[in-house]
């Protein structure tokens, strides 16, 4: 039994590799279906749609003279309608802050899939930046994001690769390229059949001597797993959050006459200190519900709860001692944040009420909130009041979650900071987002923590 080699299909190959390689052909819009209306959220950097002048709040109603609106339009219609090959021309119908319809004609170009999901400056010089994937950009988009911010006076860093499933091996390498200094092993890939390969730093890397805390978390996979193994067993920088997933499986991928693809498994791959990233799998192993077991079991709510097995110690470059087994287990543990977390809390933020509510938040004020004049001022200064939350909780009622004062009272917190984060994102995008989120999460205040302690 292997959990990763499989068969994919033509259709499915396309739309897996797009995020990996880094682009696609389009018009250039982050789009959200709100009440059977295409609404665009923002323009993407360099495409076609922000040099012809189109804004946030749009509406595109038409495409090349197709209903758009009002039909029970879906995302692969969307898609469909606005993808094509480079220099397609497609005609929009747009509406704008509700007056009459007008067009504009745009043509199709290479559109970025950016796998830096957000960078910006905390407290005491301490950057931060958000890795989504490891993709063919990922490299040059660190390193970019990496020079703005220490422009901005970054002397510290927090990489949070939390979520991140991974992605190339070779984007991995170029990060720890970026990180360690030269000759410093990254990681080596052995399996029976395949002969042993190192990887180690070439040396030249931006920021090679800066202090560094990476976050991770069970679903921080493969290329997350090989950086944070790198970093960790070099002494490198402290690692902080939960166990990591544990896929340490090298695929080599066929490609088949019909465009179709087989992914085969052919090595493993391992840390500079010799820990197999791969969790167990095999006869009388439930893999496809491990995260499932790790809650049941305690892992990701209390330390004590996580059985390391002394057989598989390793030893880092300084001669600190970690454990092999399966994933990264993080220097500093922060228990899964539960406290506050409800069943009508899921069901708000699963249906999409939460994104929707925020989202006609930002739309019905976009003039107002852009005179906040900043994230910081936003978050210091606007408001979420209760009889908002009570709209929100009887709009979520006819999208059926059922309304529940108890769970509301319990995780008002939490869905106040969400909508906050969501409103942000409207108005000021991704970093705004994470800048609002970030406020309140006990992983990042961890790491800040620990890039403070006195020595």
């Amino acid at each position: 039994f292997d959990p990763h080699s499989y068969y994919i299909s033509a259709a499915d190959l396309q739309a897996a590799e797009e995020p990996l390689e880094g682009s696609f052909m389009g018009i250039g819009v982050e789009f959200s279906i709100q009440r059977d209306s295409i609404v665009v959220v923002a323009t993407i950097a360099g495409g076609p749609s922000e040099a012809l002048g189109i804004r946030p709040g749009d509406r595109l109603v038409s495409a090349d003279g197709k209903k758009m609106a009002g039909v029970g339009v879906t995302k692969d219609d969307v898609m469909k309608a606005l993808r094509g090959a480079e220099g397609t021309k497609v005609t929009v119908g747009i509406v704008r802050n509700g007056a009459k319809p007008f067009d504009f004609t745009i043509k199709s170009g290479p559109i970025p899939i950016n796998s830096l999901a957000a960078s910006l400056m905390g407290p005491d010089s301490i950057g931060y930046i958000k890795l989504s994937r490891f993709a063919r950009t990922t490299q040059d988009e660190f390193v970019q994001a990496a020079k703005e911010l220490r422009a901005k006076g970054m002397k510290k860093l927090i990489l949070d690769l939390r979520g991140n499933g991974g992605g190339y091996l070779n984007a991995a390498v170029g990060i720890c390229d970026e990180l360690l200094p030269k000759g410093s092993e990254i990681v080596y890939t052995e399996g029976r059949a395949s002969p042993r390969q190192d990887y180690k730093a070439d040396g030249d890397g931006l920021l090679i001597g800066m202090p560094l805390a990476v976050l991770i978390d069970e679903g921080s996979a493969s290329a997350s797993e090989i950086v944070t193994g790198a970093i960790q067993d070099n002494d490198r920088g402290i690692v902080v959050g939960r166990r990591s997933f544990g896929k340490g499986l090298v695929q080599e991928q066929i490609d088949l006459r019909d465009n179709s693809a087989v992914r085969i498994t052919t090595a493993r791959y391992y840390t500079p200190s010799g820990r197999c990233i791969q969790r167990p799998y095999g006869k009388g192993i439930d893999y496809a519900d491990d995260l499932e077991s790790r809650y049941i079991h305690g892992e990701l709510l209390n330390i004590d709860s996580i059985h390391l097995d002394s057989s598989l110690a390793y030893t880092t470059l300084k001669g600190r001692t970690v454990y092999g087994g399966g994933g990264i287990m993080p220097d500093i543990f922060v228990p899964a944040d539960t406290l506050d977390r409800s069943t009508y809390l899921s069901a708000l933020f699963f249906t999409g009420a939460l994104n929707r509510f925020s989202f006609d938040l930002a739309d019905s004020h976009r003039k107002q909130l852009k005179q906040y004049g900043s994230v910081a001022a936003f978050m210091k200064d606007y408001t979420i009041s209760e009889a908002q939350l009570q709209t929100l909780a009887q709009e979520a009622k006819g999208q059926g979650v059922a309304p529940d004062a108890a769970d509301l009272a319990r995780s008002k917190d939490p869905i106040i900071l969400r909508l906050k984060a969501g409103v942000a994102r409207n108005i000021w995008g991704d970093d705004g987002y994470y800048k609002v989120l970030l406020s309140d999460d006990p992983v990042y205040y961890f790491a800040l923590k620990a890039l403070t302690a006195k020595p």
